[in-house]
């Protein structure tokens, strides 16, 4: 029986940044909670990433939907998770 793969949310952050590690650090502690994967890209590693997020990270998105920005949103995120299954 194949497992369904859990959704993935990206992390659009930057080296140094502490908002970006406290919706890291949030982001690992719900996933003890919910079923998804995290990856983190550095907006600063591509010139269009940077352009796009310039100084608005932490971005947490799934896809091209933005899920929250800043702060981690518990309850949208959760939410969100809990509509795409």
């Amino acid at each position: 029986m194949p497992t369904e793969r859990p959704p993935t949310l990206t992390v659009y952050s930057r080296a140094y940044c502490h908002l970006c590690e406290d919706m890291i650090e949030a982001l690992r502690s719900l996933q003890g909670l919910v079923r998804f994967e995290v990856a983190i890209v550095d907006v600063d590693s591509d010139a269009e990433l940077e352009r796009r997020h310039g100084e608005k990270v932490p971005v947490l998105m799934h896809g091209e939907r933005e899920l929250c920005h800043y702060r981690l949103d518990t309850a949208a995120v959760t939410a969100f998770l809990k509509k795409i299954r």
